[in-house]
């Protein structure tokens, strides 16, 4: 097979991390390649001209429908990462084969999930406040009371159910919390392999004690947990946020844990990303904000720059691919 002419779309300290020094030989053994950092589409005319694959990452621009008049010799274009909905117009996708890497940063973003929702279960951040404090007071009243957090047994609610919830209650099984769900695209039969009861979101709301978020961010879900939903939540209900920021109102948020009748543990805030440093939710009491670091760890990236060589190389060895994206398949995706 002749090694294909590759343009990536990538700064050369981002390229690193997905591509160190096994993944970049591959590369090489793979493709005749070359690094374009600048997400100036004017800078990339000249080399996408005579490029066949081009392989993106969440630094690479945002490509209109003109990409297939840029790059006529393109026939495959594999995105380091999962969205790529908003960075390719639709037209694209029936013209050229996209393909995504979202496998491996599924368990890594569940992963996440699981560290939050324990650690808020068990309201760790309020113990260490107390401990922090010139006083033992809290020993007393935990020997004489005990608490109520914890994970083991509880409900827990969850907001979508694709590979990311399902990995999730995949890592929570040894807990046997029970689950129920919403995601009105979610196969039903799911039920059978997996412990959890699908209701619907009005239900959900009022049982939610635990709140995980795992759906994709569409027109359908932008703004789900708003001012009016978020107030059917029980009192001190915790919100797991692993998903899009853009599912909640982060205003209407930030009043409520300010208030102290919801906390969060929230490692996404988009669009406001990065979140402001002067944002009140980075220092409220019963707030846990981490920078979107769920996928981002670097052997989550080598795997990703694995699944997009071996896309390439099935590809060009007419083998097909295992992970395109089709105009299907977007209105349900973030």
């Amino acid at each position: 097979m002749s090694r294909p002419a590759t343009l990536v779309c990538a700064g050369r300290e981002l390229f690193k991390s997905f591509f160190p020094t096994s993944q970049a030989k591959r590369l090489s053994e793979v493709c005749d390649w070359q690094l374009e950092g600048s997400n100036d589409i004017t800078k990339l005319r000249k080399k996408l001209a005579s490029a066949e694959v081009l392989i993106t990452t969440w630094d690479s621009p945002k490509f209109s429908q003109d990409l297939s008049q840029l790059g006529p010799k393109l026939r495959l274009i594999s995105h380091c990462g999962g969205e790529v909905k908003s960075r390719f117009a639709r037209p694209l996708f029936e013209r050229i084969t996209i393909t995504n890497a979202a496998d491996p940063m599924a368990r890594a973003t569940a992963e996440m999930g699981a560290a939050l929702l324990l650690y808020g279960a068990r309201n760790i951040d309020y113990y260490r406040d107390k401990m922090r404090k010139r006083s033992n007071r809290i020993y007393k009243q935990m020997h004489l009371h005990g608490n109520v957090e914890g994970l083991a047994g509880r409900e827990v609610a969850m907001i979508g159910f694709g590979r990311i919830g399902r990995a999730l209650v995949d890592l929570m099984r040894g807990f046997q919390p029970t689950w129920i769900v919403y995601d009105p695209y979610a196969p039903r039969h799911l039920a059978k392999d997996y412990p959890v009861r699908f209701v619907e979101l009005d239900e959900l709301l009022s049982r939610a004690e635990l709140l995980v978020l795992t759906a994709a961010l569409t027109d359908e879900t932008r703004g789900l947990l708003n001012r009016k939903s978020l107030a059917k939540l029980p009192n001190h209900a915790l919100i797991v946020n692993i998903a899009r920021g853009g599912l909640i109102d982060l205003d209407a948020l930030t009043r409520e844990v300010k208030s102290g009748r919801l906390r969060c543990a929230i490692d996404v805030t988009d669009p406001l990303e990065p979140l402001p440093v002067n944002h009140s939710i980075r220092r409220l009491p019963g707030a846990i904000v981490t920078p979107h670091i769920a996928a981002s760890n670097r052997k989550v990236r080598e795997q990703i720059a694995n699944v997009v060589m071996d896309d390439i190389e099935s590809f060009f060895a007419g083998r097909g691919v295992r992970n395109q994206v089709t105009t299907a398949m977007l209105d349900r995706m973030t």
